[in-house]
């Protein structure tokens, strides 16, 4: 079966079924794009990804190849086989929303990840009462010797990738992220790739 790629245009989102054992490649096609990306088990939608517990499970902020992220319960999710990129993916910031973008003062609260999720769930007819903060590949958030943050504009070059194997049925939920804030997509963002296939 060949590969099924489905580019996600900048400000949008799209919604992937994955079996257990699928292998996903999310590819920065056009270079410099941030993807803020979620997973949830396909049969229980309030088991997600998280953020929080990959960092406790892993004891590191950032992870990499060979390393299996965690569910809110502790749960194997997603494995991260191969990282083409130089290896930035923030897993401290909150999706970008409205109230964020106002809270910023950018001028266009409209479009953003946060509402992407909520409308891509909402037609699977899953209600999120929260929402989870997202794995936002790509982005190199960088935490400075006093603590604080400083955002930096992302290193993905055109073509690099990260590829990840499922670890049970799952939903996965990208949004190529249209944020300007930061300076995070180095410039205009410009969309991303989601290859679905299997390279074994």
């Amino acid at each position: 079966m060949p590969p099924i790629l489905t580019f996600i245009p900048p400000g949008e989102a799209r919604a992937f079924s994955i079996p257990k054992g699928g292998l996903i490649r999310i590819i920065n096609s056009e270079g410099n794009q941030v993807v803020d990306t979620w997973a949830f088990n396909s049969s229980s939608p309030s088991e997600f990804l998280s953020m929080a517990h990959s960092r406790s499970a892993l004891y590191r902020l950032y992870f990499e190849p060979g390393d299996t992220l965690v569910s809110n319960r502790f749960r194997p999710m997603l494995t991260i086989n191969k990282d083409t990129s130089p290896g930035y993916h923030d897993t401290l910031h909150a999706a970008c929303s409205a109230e964020s973008n106002r809270y910023y003062g950018a001028e266009h609260q409209y479009p953003n990840c946060q509402d992407n999720l909520k409308t891509i769930m909402h037609s699977r007819e899953v209600s999120l009462q929260t929402t989870p903060c997202p794995w936002n590949l790509f982005e190199r958030a960088i935490v400075l010797p006093d603590g604080t943050l400083k955002d930096e504009p992302s290193l993905a070059m055109t073509g690099d990738y990260l590829e990840l194997s499922a670890e049970v049925d799952l939903v996965l939920v990208c949004s190529a992220c249209p944020s300007l804030i930061g300076n995070i997509s180095s410039g205009q963002p410009r969309g991303a790739t989601v290859e679905i296939a299997d390279y074994r």
